[in-house]
């Protein structure tokens, strides 16, 4: 598997290495009061691709912070009122691994 997957990604370098070279003709990007802007396709491309990756990282970013909020915040309201019910402290409570639902002794989990 591990070698289908680097072969899967030398395949894709390769294709996006051959539409940077099939790509090296000079674009011009016009934009408003007569400004032009001059400077290879391929580079033209990876800069509006890494813009809009930016955008969409930075788009998601209070999603990803709220859901941070409201999962340290129910796991510390968890930790503390378990804790709390049976006397002890939350610094001594023991870290539980996960275990999948499906195990079973016969899975030798």
């Amino acid at each position: 598997m591990r070698f289908l997957s680097w072969l899967f990604r030398a395949a894709v370098f390769f294709i996006l290495f051959a539409f940077a070279l099939n790509n090296q003709h000079e674009a011009q990007l016009k934009w408003f009061f007569g400004f032009e802007f001059r400077a290879p396709m391929v580079l033209l491309v990876l800069v509006v691709f890494a813009a809009g990756a930016v955008f969409g990282v930075l788009a998601m970013t209070p999603n990803w912070w709220r859901q941070r909020r409201r999962r340290h915040a129910t796991r510390a309201s968890v930790s503390v009122n378990s804790a709390a019910d049976k006397g002890v402290s939350v610094a001594n409570l023991p870290v539980v691994p996960d275990v999948p639902l499906s195990a079973s002794p016969r899975d030798g989990i």
